[in-house]
Order: structure tokens, then C-alpha cells, then sequence
């Protein structure tokens, strides 16, 4: 009798420290508004560990490039989540040649795209409708890719996407009484964002924030925007352009700032908090009598 007990304690130890032995996964995402994702769908999942490929403040990964160092990092991830839409269409053929046994986890599936020249919009993510879509395929990818924590992560995947639509339903309420609903950005990152929202994007004056928009460019766009009673220009954090002052000033239409939601303070909660100030934003400058 004693024997087997002490058997069963010696199994029980070595079980323990084959555990804590054990490699952690590692899981990595394209760029930070994925990170947010994931970090709620994998919210206290042991053994995982989560990268992010591009430095926080990508806002886009046309021109992002894999060094060595990356490919060696993702030569050992168990998958990399990645955006689609055609976000990381610019490095994906690179990656897929040195390491084509890598599992993507594709986020966009199921989600309507916005088709422009070049091709569809990538910025699926600034629509709350569609962060709950791209959490539930982000879910759905994982719980399959671990499927011994796949009951906590689809938990974890649902319940995030419940408040990703409650999100969505506050700020729809809050922005049906716009007295306004013509704005200008800077950067081509808000069709989803004002699809779902119903505002007008009269002009996009640069395809990139650190793009400079050519004199003909910014012509056409003043001439456009004095057409307007009021078309409040929006620029992203810490990003001022001579185009965006230039603008502001040929037809003396307020400037305010709009956030992409490429970098955070890392909180489980950085999206929402960053929506529900984009829309207060709005409010602002949509609505000036309300003030």
C-alpha cells in the first residue's frame, strides 16, 4: 500500500515538473490591433506566448519588411494571426518561401470588404462589427491550433466579442444624432469605421500618414471641402502634415485627431477605450451647437 502511494506521489512530480518544464507556445501576431485581440482570447491560457511582428504605431504593413531576426522568431511560433485583407499581402510571399509549414490564422473571413483601386480596404478592424468577427475567427483558429485550452479560449473569444458588440451598439446610439456627417482624413484607415457609423468621408488626402499629397492634390481637396458648411479635418496622433495645415487654413475648417488603434497602453480594454474616444471625437466636432 505504501509503495503504490509512494508511486503514485513520484508520478505526480514528475508530471508537475515535466510541466513546468515544458516549452511555452508561441503565437504571434502581424501588428498590434491584433494583439488586443488575441491577448483577450487567450487571457490566462497557460504556456502561450504572445509577439507582435511590427512595431507598435504600424498602421499598415505595405512597406513593412522581414528581417532575418523576424524569420528566425516566426521559425519557431506555432502560428502567426494575421490581419488579411491584403495587409500583409506585401511580405506574406516572402514568408510563405522560408517557412511554408507556418500555420496562418487569417482574421478576415466572413467580412465584407470595401474594394478600392488598388485593391480592398485592409483596415477591417476600425469597425467594432468587424473586431467581433475577426475575434470569433481568431477563436476559432486558436482553440484549433491548442485544442487542449480550446473550451477557455472560445470562452474567452465569445465573451470579448460580446462586448465588441455592445460597443458597437453604444456607439451607434451615440452617433445616430449627429448634427454633421462630413469629415476629411489623412490617412485611407475609416471606410469600415464610417460604413458602420453612417458618416461621409468627403476626401482622403493621403493614402499614408507620412505620405505628402502632391500641390494638385491639395488643390482639388480645398476646392472640394469649401463646398461644405462644415467638414472637420481629422489627422491621427502625433502626426501634422504642411498638407493638413495648409487645408485647415484654405478653408478654415476645425482640426481634430482620429485613432487608428496601432498602439495602446496594453490594456485588455486599450480597443474599447480607444472607440468610445474616436466617438466623443466625433461628437465634438459634428455636433457644434451641442457645445
Amino acid at each position: 500500500m505504501i509503495k503504490r502511494i509512494l508511486a503514485a506521489l513520484c508520478l505526480t512530480v514528475f508530471l508537475l515538473a515535466s510541466a513546468a518544464l515544458a516549452e511555452p507556445v508561441t503565437v504571434v501576431c502581424s501588428f498590434y490591433p491584433l494583439q488586443i485581440f488575441a491577448e483577450n482570447v487567450l487571457q490566462g491560457v497557460p504556456d502561450v506566448t504572445l509577439e507582435t511582428l511590427a512595431p507598435a504605431g504600424t498602421g499598415c504593413l505595405h512597406d513593412f519588411q522581414l528581417l532575418p531576426g523576424d524569420l528566425r522568431a516566426l521559425s519557431n511560433a506555432a502560428c502567426l494571426i494575421v490581419n488579411g485583407a491584403g495587409m500583409e499581402d506585401h511580405f506574406l510571399p516572402l514568408l510563405k518561401k522560408e517557412l511554408p509549414d507556418l500555420p496562418l490564422a487569417d482574421c478576415s473571413a466572413g467580412i465584407e470588404l470595401i474594394e478600392e483601386d488598388e485593391g480592398p480596404n485592409p483596415h477591417i478592424w476600425l469597425s467594432a462589427l468587424n473586431a467581433r468577427q475577426m475575434t470569433l475567427n481568431m477563436g476559432e483558429q486558436l482553440a484549433a491550433l491548442l485544442p487542449e485550452y480550446s473550451e477557455q479560449i472560445t470562452a474567452n473569444a465569445d465573451a470579448y466579442a460580446a462586448r465588441l458588440e455592445a460597443l458597437h451598439d453604444e456607439l451607434y446610439s451615440q452617433l445616430s444624432g449627429l448634427e454633421h456627417r462630413d469629415i476629411v482624413t489623412f490617412h485611407e484607415a475609416y471606410p469600415y469605421f464610417a460604413a458602420e457609423f453612417g458618416l461621409n468621408v468627403v476626401a482622403s488626402v493621403t493614402v499614408e500618414p507620412d505620405e505628402a499629397p502632391s500641390p494638385r492634390m491639395i488643390a482639388e481637396a480645398v476646392e472640394l471641402i469649401r463646398g461644405y458648411e462644415l467638414c472637420p479635418l481629422f489627422s491621427e496622433p502625433g502626426v501634422t502634415t504642411d498638407a493638413l495645415e495648409v487645408i485647415a487654413r484654405e478653408t478654415s475648417q476645425p482640426v481634430y485627431e482620429l485613432d487608428p488603434i496601432t498602439d495602446g497602453d496594453g490594456t485588455l480594454e486599450t480597443y474599447e477605450t480607444a472607440m468610445r474616444k474616436n466617438a466623443e471625437t466625433l461628437m465634438k466636432a459634428l455636433n457644434p451647437a451641442a457645445e
